[in-house]
């Protein structure tokens, strides 16, 4: 079979190898993949790709061979899954328990852009208190991770400020009902809980914003800048307020998958798919993605039957 392989050149970061197709362990199904869908963060470990690592987590196909403990769907079932790694390929061994079934409403495109960013949106709202009624501040919010948070935060009746780049990689937010900023400074604050994803000078300026005793989940650094804090500048700052670092991973994901393909298939969660191109050009778009040229997901097609 055919899989993409990291090359540890920036300029072309994978390339085509064929390999023997992958041999499930007993509590895994073999997906046959129909569509993939790459994340930023995986273009930052691919410039310095550590040996024997496969990429691609989010994945969408047809289960071709049943795990051999009797666990998850059948031969035949169409999945969206969550595999640790090497997604990028035609054939995926995928943990069962993150797996989830996909109805006929859903295709493989809109699937495959579900699980790390739609994961880490619901697991990250989770850990914010409770949304309803509050004045809530997302930066780096025109990713796919910020998508999902701005339509969830939204629908549970968040007041929601969202911070972009630019005015085009926010015009989809606003549809959803976020009011749309393009620097942390120009937010009109206080905020009760603060999402920050973006690192470097915004989480200070993000935490200014803060209301006496809110929250500041930091979940991201995608400026790959590190974050410097002054004792005294905070003292003139929020009162009381805390910082909770997050991290989405923690199998399983079966789960929340699930509840991830109940939202979309109730018109309730639309996946932003800023571009749909066939896996020959996974390269080109890795680069376009960490360049921040792709709003929303990009989701690749390995050229099996999809729906």
């Amino acid at each position: 079979m055919r899989r993409l392989i990291p090359t540890g050149d920036a300029r072309r970061p994978v390339e085509f190898s064929d390999v023997a197709q992958p041999g499930p362990a007993p509590d895994e199904a073999l997906v046959k993949v129909e569509a993939f869908a790459p994340n930023r963060g995986e273009t930052f470990l691919l410039e310095q790709p550590a040996p024997g690592w496969l990429p691609g987590k989010d994945i969408a196909g047809l289960v071709v061979q049943a795990a051999a403990d009797g666990s998850g769907p059948g031969i035949g079932t169409r999945v969206v899954g969550h595999p640790a790694q090497g997604g990028w390929a035609e054939y995926a061994a995928v943990p069962t328990h993150s797996l989830a079934v996909l109805p006929d409403s859903i295709d493989s495109v809109r699937a495959a852009a579900l699980p790390l960013a739609g994961i880490t949106a619901l697991r990250l709202l989770r850990t914010a208190p409770s949304l309803a009624g509050r004045r809530v501040l997302l930066t780096g919010a025109s990713g796919g991770v910020g998508h999902y948070v701005t339509e969830l935060a939204v629908g549970a009746g968040a007041e929601l400020t969202v911070v972009t780049a630019t005015p085009e990689r926010g015009e989809r937010l606003t549809e959803m009902g976020a009011r749309v900023v393009h620097e942390v400074a120009t937010a009109e604050g206080p905020f009760d809980v603060v999402l920050e994803s973006t690192g470097g000078t915004a989480l200070p300026a993000a935490l200014s914003k803060v209301c006496p005793g809110g929250v500041l989940v930091w979940f991201g650094q995608a400026s790959r800048t590190p974050v410097t804090l002054d004792f005294f500048d905070l003292l003139s700052g929020p009162e009381r307020a805390t910082i909770r670092h997050f991290h989405y991973a923690g199998a399983p994901y079966g789960t929340d998958l699930a509840a991830l393909v109940r939202l979309v298939a109730q018109d309730r969660l639309h996946p932003e798919i800023g571009r749909i191109a066939d896996w020959a050009r996974t390269a080109d778009t890795l680069i376009d993605l960490r360049e921040r040229r792709i709003r929303g997901k990009a989701a690749l097609l390995t050229g099996a039957t999809t729906r």
